[in-house]
């Protein structure tokens, strides 16, 4: 074929695919409105109630803003922080839960990784049940977990510990199984033929590859933890959340505020410092 037979034979393909490209959009642009207004009409959501709605989010917003003059800045802030050292006290508790919570949720997650990945394991029901262990895990949400914990154990920080942790085993569990089942196989095969078994397989061939993946995910669920042991708080569990749901059961509307700040705070500052962290590790401690 002549040059010019090739390009005018590439352009009717690459016409063919651009129209298939913009008839699946055009489908999924579809599928996606039917299911957003089959939502909508569930959920009872129309913009005249989202119009009505936000406004009275800006005033509940407004309230829980103390009032700091200039001139009696000190005094203001002092007396919107009446208690700090509580509330210090209590986010400490709150920070111990979920560093606790995450690391054994990252050992449970690395329990359960290695046969809920369908590379590493012969048998199919292995790896069925304990991807079935990781979805139980981590579909109850937090609070629900706290709730049984609550009953059992009582009131306090170890109901949030219990609950974190199974959640952090269950959703770390998955992401460590799904890192595992993307890695270069050819390892895999190299250990086995020299006579390795299951257990050398993952120490020498799996572990040296996702360990850095391991590591981003590990740092990430301690973010998350923090936010999550703040909101277990609010059934009982302990921490900050538990003076947070007092605070906003009695309308004491400033005291919200100074919370939600110390909390925003805390998080921005820990995932800076996981930032650095992560950085460090890949050797790019010195990027901009």
């Amino acid at each position: 074929m002549t040059p010019e037979v090739h390009a005018q034979l590439f352009e009717q393909e690459y016409a063919r695919l651009r129209r298939q490209q913009r008839f699946q959009l055009f489908g999924f642009a579809l599928v996606f409105l039917v299911v957003f207004q089959f939502a909508a009409s569930f959920s009872g959501f129309t913009l005249e109630r989202l119009t009505a709605g936000l406004p009275r989010i800006g005033d509940y917003l407004g309230k829980t803003l103390p009032e700091i003059r200039f001139a009696s800045i000190v005094a203001d802030i002092s007396l919107w922080y009446y208690g700090l050292v509580k509330w210090l006290q209590l986010l400490f508790d709150t920070l111990l839960i979920a560093l606790s919570a995450t690391l054994c949720g990252a050992i449970g997650g690395l329990i359960l990784c290695f046969p809920a990945s369908r590379n590493l394991v012969s048998r199919f029901w292995v790896y069925f049940v304990f991807r079935r262990v990781a979805e139980i895990a981590r579909c109850v949400p937090e609070v629900v977990y706290a709730l049984i914990f609550v009953v059992a154990f009582g009131i306090g920080p170890f109901a949030g510990f219990l609950a974190l942790t199974v959640h952090a085993t269950g959703a770390l569990g998955k992401l460590f199984a799904e890192a595992n089942e993307n890695i270069d196989e050819s390892q895999l095969d190299g250990v086995r033929a020299s006579g390795g078994n299951w257990f050398e397989v993952i120490r020498f061939a799996v572990l040296p590859q996702v360990l850095p993946n391991f590591t981003t995910y590990i740092l990430w669920r301690l973010e998350l933890s923090i936010r999550s042991a703040a909101i277990v708080g609010f059934v009982g569990a302990g921490g900050i959340g538990q003076e947070l749901y007092k605070a906003i059961g009695l309308n004491y509307y400033e005291d919200v505020s100074a919370i939600v700040l110390m909390v925003v705070l805390t998080i921005m500052i820990i995932d800076l410092l996981c930032e650095k962290i992560r950085h460090r590790m890949i050797g790019k401690e010195n990027l901009q």
